[in-house]
């Protein structure tokens, strides 16, 4: 699993790195939950939220130049936020001399915000968590064990598929195919065809070995520590700072 801990993992020694894996999956749950409840229309509650990740960040030492690369993931949702002020209806304002939808400006900020907020938050946990560490958190939580397989090994071979479809792209291009142009949008889908086959009579193989090697359906856990009291009570004190914040935002709202 090196390659996904070199991607999507830091390793590290802080106090975010040592909590268990169920610990930061619960508080982040309950964080982003407190971020999508928050009223759109108020605005410093989502500058307490951003401040908050960026400590965090700083106590994990997670460096901006990592995240912000990752943060790109949002951009579709971006440029459709963009546009919602032009497409929705009254009331209307002016800004910039262009006549706005007031609904539009604060429904796109409300998808920019909480969007923005929450893919931080996951990146948090991504960075902070070895996919060693996920089986057991994820046991400890009751999740079901076929969910728990499921999600490893998803995390386990997203970038050999990755690395795959980049090799393909490679041997394109080493042709004097140029995948960038619209032509070219035929050989692109029967390329997207050939790496799902591929992809798929490689879970096949990797299946049967996993059984020949006596598989039962559940991913081990590789010994990692159960939390103790006080690393759920020092943990979720960010997560209850953030519902104590959403709860305060729709009190003076």
């Amino acid at each position: 699993m090196s390659t996904v801990s070199h991607r999507l993992h830091l390793p590290g020694s802080s106090p975010v790195h040592r909590t268990p894996a169920e610990v930061k999956i619960v508080c982040a749950v309950i964080t982003v939950f407190a971020v999508v409840a928050t009223p759109r229309e108020m605005f410093w509650p989502f500058a307490v939220y951003a401040a908050g990740l960026i400590v965090i960040w700083r106590i994990a030492r997670i460096p901006p130049r990592w995240i912000a690369p990752r943060l790109l993931i949002e951009l579709p949702f971006v440029v459709l936020a963009l546009l919602l002020p032009f497409a929705a209806g009254e009331p209307r304002t002016t800004l910039l001399g262009l006549s706005l939808s007031t609904t539009g400006l604060y429904a796109a900020w409300g998808i920019i915000a909480k969007g923005t907020i929450g893919v931080g938050i996951s990146l948090t946990v991504a960075a902070t968590t070895s996919v060693r560490d996920l089986p057991g958190g994820l046991s400890r939580l009751h999740v079901p064990g076929m969910i728990v397989t499921i999600v490893v090994l998803m995390l386990r071979y997203v970038d050999v598929i990755t690395d795959e479809a980049a090799r393909m792209r490679l041997a394109r291009v080493s042709r004097g195919d140029d995948p960038r142009t619209i032509r070219q949008i035929g050989a692109t889908a029967r390329g997207v065809g050939s790496l799902f086959l591929r992809s798929y009579e490689r879970g096949e193989r990797v299946h049967l070995a996993m059984l020949s090697r006596g598989f039962t359906g559940t991913i081990v856990d590789f010994g990692t520590p159960t939390a103790t009291r006080g690393q759920w009570l020092v943990a979720c004190v960010p997560a209850l700072a953030a519902v104590g914040v959403c709860v305060a935002a729709w009190a003076v709202r």
